[in-house]
């Protein structure tokens, strides 16, 4: 900061890490503006419980891939081991996937043979353990799991409601795409998927706010107001109405 001209003392790095500490600087509104969590559920959840300076909340990510009956299949295994392999430990990896139920076992088989090969543990409803048997029962807190590591949960549905609706339920708002060829799906999954990030046909793992062309990431916001999704610098400016009178009054 110095070497730009500015004062050394706009950036501060605050050495003492302990839970009290922390908890006391999120309650310093005389001298903060926003904070903005960037760590796990635990500290997400800490901040915006305690916090009475604003919070910009970066969300966790339990992305889903869902994959319609009028998927391309070439399309289909390249994404979701991507989403999932590329990089674990990030908010915008895919941590579920949702089949649809038309599209054949045999392909299906196949998707998770190649998870496998990238050492991926598979949790999974019936349906899908029947289709291998290294695939383990998945419960409700699999389905609500942001594993961040070689995890995922699968799980077979019959309609793209059933889908929209299971996202709905158990995502944490980050990431969501659809691989489809229809159209009609591709729109309504768009709008119907309550998420800040929804695809068509490509990995969840563009959610970045550099990807996105807005600079440096500041996070990834699951909330909806101000920022949502992505952030840059924009998401942390405000505005400022400046008026020039000349006597005006308000009747």
């Amino acid at each position: 900061a110095a070497a730009c001209g500015f004062c050394a003392d706009i950036i501060t790095l605050l050495e003492d890490t302990s839970r009290e500490t922390a908890t006391a600087f999120m309650k310093l509104n005389a001298y903060l503006d926003v904070l903005i969590p960037r760590g796990g559920a635990g500290l997400i959840a800490n901040t915006v419980k305690n916090a009475t300076v604003p919070v910009l909340e970066t969300g966790t990510g339990n992305c889903h891939v869902y994959v319609d009956k009028d998927a391309d299949t070439a399309k289909v295994i390249p994404i979701i081991i991507n989403a999932k392999t590329q990089r674990t430990s990030v908010c915008n990896a895919c941590e579920s996937v949702l089949i649809h139920k038309d599209i054949s076992d045999s392909f299906t088989q196949e998707l998770l043979a190649t998870l496998k090969q990238h050492h991926v543990k598979i949790h999974a409803d019936s349906h899908i353990c029947a289709l291998d048997t290294d695939c383990i029962p998945a419960t409700e807190e699999d389905y609500a799991s942001e594993y961040l590591n070689l995890e995922i949960s699968i799980k077979a549905v019959s309609t793209l409601e059933e889908a929209i609706t299971h996202i709905n339920t158990y995502s944490t708002h980050h990431s969501e795409a659809i691989i489809s060829e229809n159209y009609t799906s591709v729109k309504r999954f768009l709008k119907e998927v309550d998420s800040a990030c929804v695809y068509a046909n490509a990995s969840t793992r563009f959610s970045d706010g550099f990807e996105f062309g807005l600079g440096a990431e500041i996070g990834i916001s699951t909330q909806k107001l101000h920022a949502r999704g992505p952030m840059g610098l924009q998401a942390l400016t405000t505005k400022k109405y400046i008026i020039l009178g000349e006597g005006q009054i308000r009747p």
